[in-house]
């Protein structure tokens, strides 16, 4: 691990200290704020990921609309 620097509000670190001192899961300040980026982090990546998606799906909608028809046909023929 790295040790980075941080700059933070009063009201955040006493949150984040009320946090760290009630909870058997964090044991430092440290701890909790590597555990809350980490979450954020995965979060974003997902944003992300889905954001591309759905860029994907909106420029092919037209050739997706025109398969799914092409396969409902083949599938109950009228």
């Amino acid at each position: 691990m790295r040790t980075i620097a941080v700059t933070i509000d009063e009201a955040t670190l006493d949150r984040v200290d009320e946090l760290t001192a009630s909870s058997d899961r964090y044991s430092s300040r440290s701890a909790l704020v590597r555990a809350a980026l980490s979450g954020y982090v995965a979060r974003e990546r997902r944003r992300r990921e889905e954001d591309r998606e759905r860029r994907i799906i909106r420029e092919h909608k037209e050739a997706l609309a025109d398969e799914l028809t092409a396969l409902v046909a083949e599938q109950a023929p009228t």
